[in-house]
């Protein structure tokens, strides 16, 4: 498929309405403060080689906010990771540091 006849993320390809115009809607949602968010922390190595990496996942808020967390995260465990799909990826077995640094910020984990 060409990238002019691909899909939107709404589903709408192409209109002969002239006067056609649809809203484009904002999925994000507003950053619950770390009191009310339940974050689930697991050791992953599917797909990655063998390499280990700690998620983080079911964060809900901005994509900002997140990405702000995941730099929170790699700077204190001192690796790499990324932050994408919404979830928050470090590199290494780090669960440990990672729960005991969620606390100390006050989220809830589980994992």
């Amino acid at each position: 498929m060409s990238k002019k006849n691909r899909p939107d993320q709404q589903g709408y390809v192409y209109s002969t309405d002239p006067n056609f115009s649809y809203e484009h809607e904002s999925n994000e949602e507003e950053t619950l403060p770390p009191a009310k968010q339940q974050l689930y922390v697991r050791l992953d190595t599917k797909q990655r080689a063998g390499k280990a990496v700690t998620v983080v996942e079911r964060f809900v808020g901005k994509t900002d906010d997140l990405e702000e967390l995941g730099k929170k995260l790699k700077s204190h465990c001192g690796t790499g990771g990324s932050v994408k799909d919404g979830i928050a990826l470090v590199q290494g077995d780090q669960r440990e540091k990672i729960k005991a640094f969620l606390l100390k910020l006050g989220y809830k984990v589980k994992g």
